[in-house]
């Protein structure tokens, strides 16, 4: 654990030169370390995903969440009118994601503190985007927590038009880190063992873990489906990942 860290806003060149607000968090030794590109959920940049973000820097690592709603959003618009506007426009496009991700990569990447090595972790919608990331740019670690449509296609009724990524595994950079739960519908248990029979096809490393009695969002300590316990492993195992692989 890092006894200093310093947290502010800054502003980040993502696709086509946008930019983008994103909130950086650094421990405050100048040691080299590790980064964490954050992706976060749908409801948007939120003050939980900032608070993971900070949780990042304080286990050692230089953490960045980009607010892949910037173009959508305007001065002192609250991030769930800004998760509107984008669920209404049908989530963001991939292509604009991989550039947000890689602007934010190339930027931790080239700070004093960096030892140039790069992963991702995201939620739900963020997990999707953090598998799409690691099998678009040079990453060196994947964390996925209840990556949703990942292997299927979501319901007609669903804001999201996101589609499948699970084809693009073979070009997949890092080993990846899979949280789930049994108990979820985005994805289902038998979706989470339809990805690891591509992963295993593709040859590549990867560890999954699916927690009984939990479903999705079972690290949200602001929503009912919160699962103390689940949460507390998914985190050990977290960092002992970024541990063997960014640090």
């Amino acid at each position: 654990m890092s006894d200093g860290i310093r947290a502010e806003t800054i502003s980040v060149k993502g696709f086509e030169g946008a930019e983008l607000e994103a909130f950086f968090a650094q421990p405050l030794d100048g040691s080299e370390r590790g980064g964490v590109v954050v992706i976060h959920h749908m409801p948007g940049y939120d003050e939980p995903t900032k608070e993971i973000t900070l949780k990042l820097a304080m286990h050692g690592y230089l953490a960045i969440c980009p607010n892949l709603y910037s173009r959508e959003t305007t001065p002192g618009m609250a991030p769930d009118d800004a998760a509107a506007i984008a669920r209404a426009n049908g989530g963001v496009p991939d292509e604009r994601l991989v550039g947000d991700v890689a602007g934010c990569a190339d930027f931790l990447r080239s700070l004093p503190a960096s030892n140039k090595k790069v992963g991702t972790i995201g939620y739900c919608s963020g997990g999707r985007q953090s598998f799409l990331a690691g099998c678009s740019l040079d990453l060196q670690a994947v964390v996925v927590c209840y990556g949703a449509f990942m292997v299927r296609t979501p319901p007609k009724e669903f804001p999201s038009k996101a589609g499948p990524v699970a084809h693009l595994a073979g070009s997949l950079s890092g080993p990846m880190l899979g949280l789930f739960g049994a108990e979820d519908s985005f994805p289902t248990p038998e979706e989470t063992k339809e990805l690891e029979d591509i992963l295993d096809k593709a040859g590549k490393e990867y560890e999954f873990h699916t927690y009984e009695g939990a479903g999705h969002a079972f690290f949200a300590t602001d929503r009912p489906s919160y699962r103390p316990e689940a949460a507390k492993d998914g985190w050990q195992r977290i960092f002992a990942f970024y541990g063997k692989y960014l640090a």
